[in-house]
């Protein structure tokens, strides 16, 4: 059916031609994104190509959202890059392969939707980390400087690499042409439309290029091996390399991410259209086929990346065709114009990727984020900062299990309620969620309360009651009046079975 709907769409000739220049928009804005995600990812230019076809021509064939576009994704950088310098490249395409198998698994079992519940605040973290670690790391690319492992290996290096680049020569001459190409990526927003109809990186990209060749500057060049080259399968020996821990790890993260960063990104597209809303299940499920491909060819992995989605949209794409010519268009480019990436700078794919990285980091969103929800602030700090100076699968696992604790602590309100009765007996209404979080407080309150007087603890309020709290609850009550004294009473009594995953009341 939807086939049929498409088609019928793209009957109508105005539509066709939106969709024709909406799919050349996207592909001058994904050609230099492809090949410098490759590049900073350790692999060679073509294989960041090979994953943006396999986004236009495969993926956007399948049904899930409509408008968006797959390809290769900064937010993935870091991750790929420390995968390859770690297990090989060989072994690349393996984990690539087993993430989009897993990506199909949980989308044919509707976790999609429920990646739409991971905290914001760990999302935020996480694309934060990723783009202050993909900034540390092309500043050195900047100056075509070898970067550091690691993101303290990267901040310890900074000194040094400043250095060398004070120090005159080629590393000036690069940091220089990568600084412009910074520059102007900044800047092209600021200027008139009709400046802006080529879109920033290439036009960043583009000019740095013609000044590198213009001037012969001594700046290292993009490395070309073709197409067909760059195509490596992996082997038996690739996926048997796959059982260390290190490795699944990275594999969980590789899927996570991907498919959080897909979903998140469908949602902000929906919200930009008044089209067809994504079916979140079967979009997981495109891009496990996608990610399955690529990693049997040996490529990068595959997000759904919101620049080339936004592109889409604001350039009047109406059907799927825009993303599947955008594919097409860049295996015509990769296929009859390979030498053209032979001639970019290095330095200048560095600078969009600096761009890029910055524009992860949410600077405008996290002083309000502290004034209004400063839970959330905390655990947007500690992943980005775990992700910086540890590892992306660290910090996104202890952003969430943060953002667990955060949840559980907030809703489990509780409050105690004293009042006197005629006969000075005390009735304390006990309302909200007891869990154990709250056991603390909850002692206190009743270790305060007089022992000498009858006492009714009214439980009927509760809307949860969880095992620690009902045996705390039931040892006060029997240690704390005096001999003399009535003891606590508890309504329901204590023999009433109250399991702890049931309400109380």
């Amino acid at each position: 059916m939807a086939s049929s709907s498409l088609i019928s769409q793209l009957k109508e000739p105005a539509v066709l031609r939106r969709d024709v220049l909406a799919s050349f928009v996207v592909f001058l804005v994904a050609l230099p994104l492809c090949v410098g995600v490759a590049v900073a990812s350790g692999v060679p230019a073509e294989l960041g190509l090979i994953t943006g076809i396999v986004g236009g021509l495969l993926v956007g064939l399948l049904p899930g959202s409509s408008l968006q576009v797959s390809g290769p994704a900064a937010g993935l950088t870091v991750l790929v890059f420390e995968a390859v310098q770690e297990f090989g490249l060989g072994a690349l395409g393996a984990i690539v392969l087993i993430s989009g198998l897993l990506q199909l698994l949980l989308g044919a079992l509707k976790f999609g939707r429920w990646f739409r519940a991971i905290s914001v605040a760990v999302v935020q973290g996480m694309l934060a980390g990723i783009g202050l670690v993909l900034v540390l790391g092309q500043v050195y690319a900047l100056a075509d400087e070898a970067q550091p492992s690691g993101g303290l290996g990267k901040i310890a290096g900074l000194p040094g690499l400043f250095a060398e680049v004070l120090g005159g020569g080629a590393a000036l001459t690069a940091f220089a042409l990568g600084a412009a190409t910074i520059a102007l990526l900044f800047l092209w927003p600021t200027l008139p439309a009709k400046a802006r109809v080529v879109p920033g990186p290439l036009a960043a990209v583009g000019l740095a290029t013609g000044a590198a060749v213009l001037l012969d500057l001594d700046v290292a060049r993009v490395e070309v091996r073709g197409l067909l080259a760059a195509v490596d399968p992996p082997g038996l020996g690739d996926f048997g390399s796959l059982a260390g821990v290190a490795v699944i790890g990275t594999v969980l993260a590789f899927t996570l991410i991907a498919s959080a960063e897909s979903l998140f990104s469908a949602a902000a597209v929906d919200r930009m259209h008044d089209g067809p809303r994504t079916d979140y299940d079967k979009e997981l499920m495109a891009q496990g086929v996608g990610n399955t491909v690529c990693g049997a060819l040996g490529a990068l992995p595959m997000t759904a990346v919101i620049v080339r989605s936004a592109a889409n949209v604001q350039a009047g794409a109406k059907t799927s065709l825009s993303r599947i010519l955008h594919g097409v268009w860049l295996l015509l480019f990769a296929a009859l114009l390979p030498f053209v990436i032979g001639v970019i700078p290095l330095a200048a794919l560095a600078g969009v990727l600096v761009h890029a990285g910055t524009k992860l980091v949410p600077v405008k969103e996290i002083v309000p984020l502290w004034r209004t929800h400063r839970g959330d602030a905390v655990i947007l700090g500690v992943t980005t900062a775990t992700i910086v100076v540890g590892n992306l699968f660290e910090g996104v696992v202890l952003g969430l299990l943060l953002s667990v604790c955060k949840s559980a602590w907030e809703t489990s309100h509780i409050q105690l309620n004293v009042r006197e009765l005629t006969g000075g007996r005390l009735v304390v209404a006990i309302t909200g969620n007891a869990t154990f979080l709250r056991l603390p407080r909850i002692l206190d309150q009743l270790e305060a309360l007089p022992q000498n007087r009858p006492i009714e603890l009214d439980l009927t309020g509760l809307r949860h009651l969880d095992h620690a709290c009902q045996v705390a609850l039931e040892t006060w009550s029997q240690r704390h009046n005096d001999a003399d004294t009535v003891p606590v009473r508890m309504v329901p009594p204590p023999t009433q079975d109250r399991s702890s995953a049931a309400p109380v009341g």
